[in-house]
């Protein structure tokens, strides 16, 4: 497994140029996650092109992890990978059904793509999984061919929580930007500590729990990640009690 750092200057997206060609030969499946956990991150048009260009070359079947799809903000759609002319010929797109409509837990959702791409998943189904309840598969289309305004309210709250986070961070003089989708806020950690040392110390001081980055690999050491899934004045109040210790 050949893990990307994902960077700040190049908005959180890989950087190709980065792969040597020995790992391009052995690569047999790439996957990709916009909008991003944990960063917040969303994909462009030219990321995916680039992503499609690289998979034709060197033979690379591409799945993009699209859990996060409907939660964009200020007023834009999150892309979608098969939105790009040939991706469908590289690979696919799994959706789930647990951010969108809060079904976490109820171990549904499905991918669409590349035929061959399908069967394989399939094969992998058949030898490890069961059918999922009746019950769920019918809430599930419920879901999926409502009118969608539960999930426009949902993305509404989400952005008002992002809304309310960020300015309060600021205001303690906290350098942060606002995520650009998902439900994660990926704010860095004050110099002289590590990701890990920043999460100890808001613990204990300010009772104030955040994800140190490195708990999601090498490459996010330097940052914390805050979940939007308080109401914003719980929100307000982590980011006061954070500002009365005096980090920033």
């Amino acid at each position: 497994m050949h893990g990307m750092p994902l960077r700040k200057e190049l908005g959180f997206h890989p950087d190709y140029s980065e792969i040597d060609e020995k790992t391009w030969k052995a690569a047999k499946l790439m996957f990709l996650n916009y909008p991003n956990n944990p960063t917040g991150a969303v994909a462009t048009k030219e990321l995916f092109e680039q992503t499609i260009q690289l998979a034709d070359e060197h033979d690379v079947c591409v799945i993009h992890d699209f859990a996060y799809g409907a939660i964009g903000f200020d007023g834009e759609k999150p892309l979608s990978f098969l939105q790009v002319e040939g991706a469908k010929n590289v690979g696919g797109e799994m959706i789930t059904l647990s951010k969108t409509y809060n079904m976490a837990g109820w171990r549904v959702g499905f991918v669409v793509g590349n035929p061959s791409v399908i069967q394989a998943i399939e094969l992998i189904q058949d030898h490890y999984y069961c059918s999922i309840f009746g019950g769920i598969q019918e809430a599930a289309a419920h879901a999926l061919l409502s009118d969608q305004t539960s999930v426009k309210e949902l993305v509404s709250l989400y952005e008002g929580r992002r809304k309310a986070l960020v300015a309060a961070a600021q205001d303690n003089g906290w350098k942060v930007e606002a995520p650009k989708g998902s439900f994660f806020a990926w704010f860095p950690v004050p110099q002289g500590l590590s990701s890990e040392q920043f999460a100890d110390l808001l613990l204990e001081k300010a009772r104030v729990v955040v994800a140190p980055g490195i708990g999601f690999g090498e490459h996010g050491e330097g940052y914390v990640r805050i979940a939007l899934l308080s109401d914003e004045k719980t929100l307000e109040e982590a980011m006061k009690r954070i500002g009365e210790l005096h980090l920033f």
